[in-house]
């Protein structure tokens, strides 16, 4: 369930990272091929972008409906240009709701987040909801605007960033936290436009280097032999000198 990709480099258009691939982003919104469960995702899709020479925050994008009837958005893809991007499609969890606030990335200050996987026993306020919730800082529970276990993940993520933790600390905390208490899977991705950290955690995940570029990806959005898989149970932290992956610590 769901999809994303996350990319680092140099200026690149949203319509060459997320349309023109044979296997795109928006194309994995009907087909994916490496997704372990469900179909289709078409719950959502938002897309999110940096110009650092305008403001540290990214401008963000996002609806509750399919990538694949975005035809607006698709019309406008080719006139952006960023070196950092993250995007995401959303199949949500029964019986969350599908609408804009549970829809990735998420946002808060210069950080984007996303989620692919679920914790068990949170959607429809399950017993585990209440447990996540009481982890988060006041603060940060301010910030929650939906119902979507990520947005809690997410919140988890800020308050160690908020201690002082890198991106990838950061994510590697929460998964140890949220896995310390109820199954879950975990695939996190967390940047903000200069560095990104992402686990690989009970879902797929591909990492491509090449062209002083880096994408870290659900699944690759083409056939070329250098995307790498991630091993399950992985952290990787990526930078402008490339990606580095390493077994999440428990």
């Amino acid at each position: 369930m769901c999809r994303f990709v996350a990319y680092l480099g140099p200026p690149l258009s949203l319509q060459a990272l997320l349309y023109d691939p044979p296997h795109s982003l928006v194309r994995q919104s009907w087909a994916p091929r490496h997704q372990r469960r469900g179909a289709v995702n078409a719950d959502g899709f938002g897309v999110g972008w940096y110009d650092h020479h305008v403001r540290a925050e990214p401008a963000r994008w996002r609806t509750p409906r399919p990538a694949w009837a975005e035809r607006s958005f698709a019309s406008v893809a080719g006139l952006v240009r960023s070196t950092a991007v993250l995007a995401a499609l959303r199949d949500a969890t029964p019986p969350s709701p599908v609408e804009e606030s549970g829809t990735p990335p998420f946002t808060a200050g210069p950080w984007l987040f996303a989620h692919n996987g679920r914790v068990d026993g949170f959607a429809g306020g399950g017993p585990t909801n209440a447990v996540l919730r009481r982890l988060v800082s006041d603060p940060r529970t301010a910030g929650i605007e939906g119902a979507s276990d990520s947005e809690v993940l997410f919140a988890l993520a800020l308050d160690r960033l908020d201690a002082g933790a890198d991106p990838g600390r950061a994510l590697a905390d929460v998964v140890a936290t949220v896995s310390g208490i109820v199954p879950a899977r975990l695939n996190l991705v967390l940047t903000d436009g200069h560095r990104l950290a992402a686990t690989a955690w009970g879902e797929s995940l591909f990492v491509k280097e090449g062209d002083d570029a880096v994408l870290v990806a659900s699944e690759p959005h083409d056939d070329d032999g250098r995307w790498t898989p991630v091993p399950d149970g992985s952290l990787v932290v990526v930078d402008r000198s490339g990606a580095v992956v390493a077994p999440l610590t428990p």
